[in-house]
């Protein structure tokens, strides 16, 4: 117990940090860190996506052999990925496999199209199956858990999520334990290294982004004890493993043998779309312009400095290219109507960023021109990645319409 404490003083230094450990026999808790915090669950995310795909099996809407199709929002989804070209699909059970192991984010927003009709709808849905869950500190914006700054859990939340996976539908949840598949020629390996190597650990996900740090929900069965343990924001993947073995070693044998019954209640009928969604995507110039752009709301189209700062996508690696093809801050301010879709806490990041977005939106980006701009606030600089270059203010607010199919958050203003 000493080793315990002395890893959780540790990790409490950490600002990302929570942990949470219940018997999922009893509902006791074991240990509690944090676990009420808001934090971000990352790939903790399709833990959800697969319960509601895990709804829509027993439903009869999906069978393992559904083929999945991919479309160019899923596609497009940044790795970790399969790369599935759009228009092509998969089996239902090989996406369940993809997200066990590989943590695949297109095989989660093909997904999520396929159940929802479209990925935000199905955020939509996932949130409101997580709050009939008891989850009410938990907000999907995406069933991937790719970067977004109002997608928040807890460590309490994803524990009671992990404990309706294994009570609400037992079969399904022996895919977590798969260590690794095949797809292709390929060998997938599971991304949670507990599996094989703790006794009694049978799943479940792990997940990390920069922001979030290195979370990990883990699963153990052993005796007739059941526990559900929770690690949120390790700073290594290394340092997240270890805390999980040590928390499990001093908890495990404090659990019951005995059942109480079902924790979790069951609430609810989800209505899934009839049909997967259209391939086909709005060319940009058919996108309407908002009617009354200035009562447009205001929290999806503003992007708060500090929070995306924090919790900005990963960028695609691409070949390097000089960085003066993109404006940065050493060059003259732009004037004019200007679109901004993140702000980053390196200018390297934000040129990245920029170039990143130009590839996945370019029917609606190709046009114009990408800038950095620096901002400070609080003695923190940050470096706002921006695009130029519209005609109108209709022009702009109409792009930033555009980037929300694109997972972008937007705010569109007058730069002059």
């Amino acid at each position: 117990m000493l080793v315990v404490l002395a890893l959780a003083a540790s990790a409490e230094a950490n600002s990302k940090y929570a942990s949470f450990v219940i018997d999922a026999n009893t509902g006791k808790t074991l240990y509690s860190r944090n676990a009420d915090a808001p934090r971000y669950p990352a790939s903790l995310t399709k833990m959800m996506t697969l319960y509601m795909l895990f709804e829509a099996m027993e439903a009869g809407k999906v069978s393992k052999n559904t083929r999945i199709v991919f479309s160019r929002h899923a596609a497009s989804m940044q790795p970790t990925k399969l790369g599935v070209p759009a228009g092509k699909s998969i089996t239902a059970e090989t996406a369940i496999l993809a997200l066990v192991t590989k943590s695949a984010n297109d095989a989660a927003a093909a997904i999520a199209e396929h159940l929802g009709g479209s990925e935000s709808n199905f955020a939509k849905m996932m949130t409101a199956k997580a709050h009939a869950l008891g989850m009410s500190h938990t907000t999907f914006k995406n069933a991937s858990g790719l970067p977004n700054s109002r997608q928040v859990t807890t460590a309490h939340d994803m524990a009671t999520l992990g404990i309706a996976l294994q009570e609400h539908f037992p079969e399904q949840f022996k895919y977590f334990s798969t260590q690794s598949f095949k797809y292709g020629r390929t060998h997938l390996r599971n991304h949670n290294r507990l599996l094989g190597k703790v006794r009694g650990v049978d799943g479940i996900k792990t997940g990390y982004t920069r922001a979030s740090g290195f979370n990990l929900v883990a699963s153990v069965h052993t005796g007739g004890r059941s526990i559900v343990a929770v690690v949120m924001g390790g700073k290594t993947g290394a340092s997240r493993d270890a805390h999980m073995r040590e928390l499990l070693a001093s908890t495990v044998t404090k659990g019951s043998r005995h059942k109480r019954g079902m924790l979790v209640a069951r609430k609810g009928t989800t209505h899934f779309a009839d049909a997967p969604v259209e391939i086909a995507e709005l060319p940009a110039e058919e996108i309407p312009v908002p009617a009354h752009p200035d009562r447009a709301d205001e929290a999806d189209a503003t992007v708060t400095e500090a929070v995306v700062a924090s919790y900005a996508a990963e960028p695609t690696p691409r070949p390097a290219e000089p960085l003066d093809t993109i404006q940065t801050a050493s060059t003259a301010e732009r004037s004019g109507w200007v679109i901004q879709i993140a702000s980053l806490p390196s200018e390297d990041e934000a040129v990245e960023f920029l170039r990143n977005a130009q590839d996945r939106a370019s029917p609606v980006l190709g046009k114009h021109d990408p800038f950095v701009e620096t901002f400070e606030k609080s003695g923190t600089v940050y470096h706002r990645a921006r695009f130029a270059g519209f005609d109108s203010k209709s022009d702009a607010w109409a792009a930033c319409k555009a980037l929300k199919k694109y997972n972008y958050s937007c705010l569109a203003f007058d730069n002059s």
